[in-house]
C-alpha cells in the first residue's frame, strides 16, 4: 500500500450504525478495518462487545455513538449509556450534542451534558456530535468553545441521520475555532476519496464513513 493511501486510511473510522445491521455484518466491517489499516469502527453500542472482541490485539479502536441520533436524551441517561458502552470496551465515544439547548441559548446546561459523558467515559477520548447543517456558523463556534470546556477531546461535523453531512467550509470552521487543541472528526457522507482528501485538507483528523473500503479502493486506482 502507498504511503499516502496508509495515511488516509489510518484516518478512517469504519462506520455501520444502520438498524438492520447483523452479527455478521459488524465481524465484516471489522476484518475489513484490520485489512485496510483504519484507525477505527464505529458500531451502534449493542455491538460494542462484539467488536471489542473481534479486534482483539489489533490497532483498530473501538467508537460507539451515546444519544444517537438525535441527542435529546437526558444528560443522565447520556452518562449511563456512556458507562454501560465502557464496560462493555468502547474506547472512545461520539456524544450527539443537545442541539435544541444550544440554539435555544442554554449554553451551561449544553456545556454539562457534555460534561457528563465527558466524566463517564473515564479518560476515553469523547467526540462531540455538532449537527452542523442545523447550526449557523456563530453556533457551531459556541458549540466547539462549550466541547472544549466541557472537556471533549474532538469535534465531528454530523451523524449521517440528520439533514446534511460534512463539509469543507464546516471542517475549515471548525478547525479554525479549536485550532490545534481539538481534533476533528468529518462525517456524514464522504462516500468518495475525492471528499475524503477534500475533507483532510480543510483540516479533519478523522473520517467517518461507511465507503471506507470503497475510498481505499478508489485510491489504490489512483495509484
Amino acid at each position: 500500500m502507498q504511503d499516502r493511501i496508509r495515511k488516509v486510511a489510518a484516518t478512517i473510522e469504519h462506520t455501520l450504525l444502520k438498524p438492520e445491521a447483523t452479527r455478521r455484518d459488524i465481524e465484516t466491517v471489522c476484518d475489513e478495518a484490520v485489512n485496510h489499516g483504519f484507525a477505527a469502527v464505529c458500531v451502534m453500542p449493542v455491538y460494542v462487545n462484539l467488536a471489542k472482541g473481534r479486534l482483539a490485539g489489533k490497532a483498530v479502536k473501538v467508537v460507539t455513538p451515546i444519544g444517537f441520533p438525535l441527542g435529546a436524551h437526558s444528560s443522565a441517561v447520556k452518562a449511563y449509556e456512556a458507562r454501560d458502552a465502557v464496560a462493555a470496551g468502547a474506547d472512545e465515544l461520539d456524544m450527539v450534542l443537545q442541539v435544541g439547548t444550544l440554539k435555544a441559548g442554554d449554553y451551561e446546561a449544553a456545556r454539562r451534558d457534555i460534561a457528563a459523558v465527558v466524566e463517564a467515559a473515564e479518560g476515553r477520548p469523547v467526540k462531540v456530535i455538532l449537527e452542523t447543517a442545523l447550526l449557523s456558523d456563530a453556533e457551531i463556534e459556541r458549540a466547539c468553545r462549550l466541547a472544549e470546556e466541557a472537556g471533549a477531546r474532538f469535534v465531528k461535523t454530523s451523524t449521517g441521520f440528520g439533514p446534511g453531512g460534512a463539509t469543507v467550509h464546516h471542517v475549515a470552521l471548525m478547525r479554525r475555532i479549536v485550532g490545534g487543541r481539538l481534533g476533528v472528526k468529518a462525517s456524514g457522507g464522504i462516500r468518495t476519496a475525492e471528499a475524503a482528501l477534500a475533507m483532510l485538507e480543510a483540516g479533519a483528523d478523522r473520517l467517518g464513513t461507511s465507503s471506507g473500503t470503497a475510498i481505499v479502493r478508489e485510491l489504490e486506482v489512483q495509484e
